[in-house]
Parts: structure tokens; sequence; C-alpha cells
């Protein structure tokens, strides 16, 4: 099942913005211009672009229409704020994406790993890890647990190129949720051995769970990221503060 249409679009816009067909401060063609371009009602086009309000790429300015707010940065960041694939990441840093199955294995949950995870204790899952890299050079480390029922199929070639994509082009999948708490811990014998830390002895830390839009839990995941490419992303909108 293709994904929304909206999304499509979003995706799109997104990239154009970040590759510089759209630059800050200009203001992104009109509901109009962009649903004979993608040949879409307006309403779509409504909904992708407040998705790129929610992820801070642009706003919208009354009477004049939106704007773009999207600044790029040099260095190659893997930002966390939205639910960003790493092969979008790499997308988004203009940098040729490697990814290597360390394991990928079958697994019944235990009741250690139910208070690690999340899942249920006797649910079945994939358990996978994986080393990520950037134009060759190994910069994160990747503990992945999906569940089985709502992940059917996936295998060592698909881990080995985008779960997410797989889940929401093949699956039909609408990934909406993630819970994430973001920590620095010092570096394991693991993350030094598969890792470029270079002179690190720490590595930032983003222990999640992701939800699908049935409201479940499919996905628990460690990343453990060197720290100089790395970065957290917040869009905060104000409300006018009333005094009660």
């Amino acid at each position: 099942m293709p994904r929304e249409k909206y999304r499509e679009i979003y995706v799109d816009l997104k990239e154009k913005i970040e590759q510089g067909d759209y630059k800050e401060s200009d203001m992104i063609p009109s509901e109009n211009i962009l649903s004979k371009e993608y040949q879409c009602t307006r309403n779509t086009i409504r909904r992708a672009i407040r998705e790129l309000i929610h992820r801070g790429y642009v706003q919208s300015v009354h009477g004049k229409g939106v704007q773009v707010i999207y600044h790029p940065i040099e260095q190659a960041h893997f930002t966390v704020g939205g639910i960003e694939s790493f092969a979008e990441s790499a997308r988004r840093n203009k940098k040729k994406p490697g990814t290597a199955v360390m394991q990928f294995a079958e697994l019944t949950v235990d009741d250690r790993m139910s208070r690690r995870t999340g899942f249920h204790e006797g649910a079945e899952v994939y358990y996978i890890q994986r080393v990520r890299s950037l134009d060759d050079v190994p910069l994160i480390y990747d503990i992945n647990v999906f569940l089985k029922s709502e992940t059917p199929g996936l295998n060592e070639t698909i881990a080995n190129s985008s779960i997410y994509k797989y889940l929401e082009d093949d699956l039909g999948m609408q990934i909406t949720t993630s819970n994430r708490i973001i920590t620095a811990e010092l570096a394991t014998p693991i993350d030094t051995k598969y890792l470029a830390l270079d002179d690190y002895d720490f590595v930032c830390v983003i222990t999640g769970r992701t939800f699908n839009s049935k409201g479940i839990q499919f996905e628990y995941t460690q990343s453990r990221h060197r720290p100089d490419y790395f970065s957290f992303q917040d869009t905060a909108v104000r409300t006018k503060y009333e005094d009660g």
C-alpha cells in the first residue's frame, strides 16, 4: 500500500528546502500553485504544510503566505526532534549512507527484555544490531527490536537498507509517535569497537519506543551516537499567556 499523498508532498517539499531550492526566508508557492503542481486538492497541500510547520521547516506569515525558516548546518548531524530514518538523515546531510547488520535474530520477549523494551512478555520480536556510517565513517551503533506481528516479513536484507521505507511503502504502516530519552553515557567496549570515536570517551544515546497509527508499539530502539555528529532540534510554538 503506497503512503498517503500528503506525505509524499511533505517529503518532496522538505527535500527541496534542504537542498536549497527554497532558501531560508523564501516564500514557498501558494496552495493553488502547489495543488496544480502535485495534482491534488488544497486540503492535501495544507496537510503537507502543517507537517512542515510541525517539523520546523516553515512558518505561516499572516497576509503573506508560508515562509521557509529552515537553516542548514555545515557539519553532518543526526537531528533528533522529528521521526527521521537514517536514510532520510543521510540525504539531508548530503552524505553517502552505509549500514552493516551485525546481528539479526528472532526472539521471544522474556521478563527482563519486557521491562527494558516495553513489549509484553511472550511477544515474538526481531532483534537487530546495526552499525550506521556516513561516507564510510561508522557513527551510530543501533539496537532495534521490532514486534513481529506488526512488521511481518522483516529480514536481514531489508535491515541492510531501510526498515522504515519497507514499513511505510510495502506494509502501508503509518508511523506516528516516538517517546524518547536522550542521555550521555561513557563509551562501552562495543562502542569503541564499532564506532570511530577518535578521542571521545562517551556517546550520546537515544532510547525510544515508537508507535503506529493503531496505537501499537512496534519498535524499541537504543541508538548510540558519536557525540560530534549528534544534535537535538525542537520546534516550540508560544501561545499567549493569560493570567488566570
